[in-house]
């Protein structure tokens, strides 16, 4: 409905009074905070009168306590009446010196005036210290008294100074209190003024409000015209209403059948989600079984031959020992590449110079790679410092080195660099943008297909022959490349080569000593004769083994099963090293040394372990930590580590190892 001319006449009407009722209120608010406001500044400029009224009467108190002090010191120093005259001067005295000192509280707030109070201070001091030695002459009768310090003190210049301060602070105060009757006067005005605006401005206000009474009844009866005009517009609603319900149930009707339809289609690839994962699981467990039934039949078929041939040649047992020690070492690296693919084995990482610590494996790659393999280490200056497990790092490169090597068919040349890089988001894989340190390993191989680069990285996968490799090795580079915040990249063409490259970030975490390859520790002394170890193993067999080779080792070995038993025979002896298991029944290794090292703390700690779960990492940190299994060589080395890291020098006791 278009409005007539009539409504729009009225609404300019009600507009415009509504915006004359708004302005007069809102100056009638602005004239009551300025009439408000002078009234404040009127009150202050009065406390300004009064508060100089009082320093002046002060001011006068004091010259007037200074001078019936001074009197009374005249008629003591004629007189020696103490408790008469003397007690006048006295106190008139003091009563001066409070009084400046209330003349200090009232003008501290004016800095000029408190400057003259200081100063008047000073004189005060002064004219004390000359009445003083009149007084103290009249009490001590001193020749002729206290007349002749009394007749200098009344020369003295002092006296004047102090009576001129005085009306020095008096003539200030004076001129304060001329400034402030001006502003009282002045500020009083503007209030009056303001104040009679104050009651036109009412008068128009009243006269706005009969205005608005007038509005206010054409508004009623524009009001009843509208309700008129919207029971119409009601009575449409309702028929829009039912149309728009009946579509809302179309559209109910149509939600349920997508919703089915989507429940069907997760139902579908739930179903599919659980094929591919029982593939993989299918995949893993095949590919576990056939290596590990491979190293089971080495270990076995050598036991079992050495066992048939003890009383025969020396020579043909220890080689078929020699194989079945091959089989179970190839299973035991075996179960750590698979601890680490599934990131169950933690890391344990630390400041590392790379530099430092690939130039430090050039023996322990010549050992494994072979003399017909020529290994190239070109590393950049000034090679940035990283935040990694130095193990994991030391097995990532000698797994790299492996493949390398069986991809020149074990002769040729390899080389291994380690420079810093700067890289963008994304620009290698999914890395982060940053400063990074590329440690490569480049081989002259048969170099890879672009099918065999894109599943280069899946667990498992491989293009060795059977029984040549597990498929875990770059799989668990990239595992812990990614771990450590990092990447892997490959580079490579058939026929000429392939390089590939570990991206791990810059840190700036403080340095620490470097931790080397188990292969690579020496220990200045490798065994320590006679020191006393405290073995705590819950398996009978590995405690078994493990007490026998310590023995062997000249150690003096003390073995139990349990947390609980250790915690009672270490406090019945001392011990130099605690070799615990990590993971055992009701007291778990750390909790064990975390109980032993808050009685005693001089004693070194080794941990065996064969799994290590998640939460063990922190409790971990800066122990050593021996692998199961073990040979008696690589324990030998772990204690002799351990035992170098002690806190004190190892204690020597004698007496038979006892073995749990």
């Amino acid at each position: 409905m278009t409005p007539s001319g009539d409504d729009l006449q009225f609404d300019w009407r009600r507009g415009g009074a509504a915006a004359g009722a708004l302005v007069a209120t809102l100056i009638l608010l602005a004239m009551v905070v300025l009439v408000a406001m002078s009234n404040q500044t009127r009150d202050r400029a009065l406390a300004g009168e009064r508060h100089a009224y009082d320093v002046n009467l002060l001011s006068r108190a004091v010259d007037a306590s200074i001078s019936r002090a001074e009197a009374g010191l005249g008629r003591f120093v004629l007189d020696e009446e103490v408790k008469t005259s003397g007690n006048i001067y006295y106190s008139q005295w003091r009563l001066a010196g409070q009084q400046i000192r209330q003349l200090e509280r009232l003008v501290r707030s004016d800095p000029a005036q408190r400057k003259r109070v200081q100063e008047l201070d000073r004189l005060y001091q002064m004219r004390g210290e000359e009445f003083a030695a009149a007084a103290r002459a009249t009490v001590a009768k001193q020749g002729s008294g206290g007349t002749g310090y009394f007749y200098q003190a009344a020369q003295s210049e002092v006296g004047s100074d102090l009576s001129a301060k005085l009306a020095e602070i008096a003539a200030a105060e004076r001129t304060l209190l001329r400034q402030r009757m001006e502003q009282t006067q002045f500020f009083s005005a503007e209030a009056d003024r303001l104040t009679d605006y104050l009651s036109w401005l009412g008068v128009l206000v009243g006269l706005g409000a009969i205005f608005l009474g007038l509005v206010s009844v054409q508004a009623v009866r524009q009001f009843a015209y509208a309700k008129k005009l919207a029971d119409t517009e009601t009575e449409r609603a309702e028929g829009l209403e039912e149309a728009v319900a009946e579509r809302t149930r179309e559209l109910i009707e149509a939600n349920k059948a997508l919703k089915a339809e989507a429940e069907e289609r997760e139902a579908a690839e739930a179903q599919l989600r659980q094929v591919q994962k029982m593939e993989a699981v299918g995949q893993l467990t095949g590919g576990i079984a056939h290596d590990f039934n491979n190293m089971l039949a080495v270990v076995v078929g050598g036991i079992d031959l050495a066992r048939r041939r003890l009383n025969g040649p020396k020579r043909e047992v220890l080689n078929h020992l020699n194989n079945a020690m091959e089989g179970a070492t190839r299973a035991a690296a075996l179960t750590r590449r698979l601890l680490s693919f599934a990131r169950s084995e933690p890391l344990l990482p630390e400041r590392v110079d790379s530099s430092e610590l690939v130039s430090g494996m050039s023996d322990l790659l010549d050992r494994t790679l072979g003399e017909r393999v020529h290994v190239e280490v070109d590393l950049a200056p000034d090679v940035w410092p990283i935040y990694v497990d130095p193990h994991q790092l030391e097995n990532a490169i000698v797994n790299l080195a492996v493949n390398a090597r069986d991809a020149m068919e074990g002769e040729g040349l390899m080389r291994i660099t380690a420079s810093n890089i700067v890289l963008a988001a994304n620009e290698v894989g999914d890395i982060r943008a940053g400063e990074y340190v590329r440690i490569s390993v480049t081989d002259t191989g048969c170099g890879m297909t672009p099918e065999v680069m894109e599943r280069a990285f899946e667990p498992f996968f491989t293009t060795k022959p059977v029984g040549k490799g597990t498929g875990l090795g770059l799989s668990q580079i990239f595992g812990f490349a990614h771990e450590s915040g990092g990447e892997v990249g490959i580079e490579s063409q058939i026929g000429k080569g392939t390089t590939v490259s570990v991206y791990l970030p810059r840190t700036v975490a403080a340095e620490t000593k470097i931790r080397l390859h188990p292969a690579m520790q020496r220990v200045e002394d490798a065994t320590v004769a006679g020191a006393r170890i405290l073995l705590v193993e819950d398996d009978p067999r590995v405690r078994s083994s493990t007490i026998e080779a310590l023995q062997d080792l000249d150690y003096d070995p003390v073995a139990c099963s349990s947390g609980a038993e250790a915690v009672g025979i270490f406090e019945s002896q001392p011990f130099d090293l605690v070799i615990t298991d990590v993971i055992m029944p009701e007291m778990t290794g750390p909790e064990l040394i975390k109980h032993l090292k808050q009685s005693h703390d001089d004693f070194a700690v080794l941990f065996v372990t064969g799994y290590v779960g998640e939460g063990e990492t922190g409790d971990l940190v800066g122990y050593e930590l021996l692998r199961k299994p073990f040979t008696v060589g690589a324990l030998a080395n772990a204690v002799a580590v351990a035992l170098s890291r002690r806190p004190s020098e190892p204690r020597r006791s004698g007496g038979a190892a006892a073995a749990g």
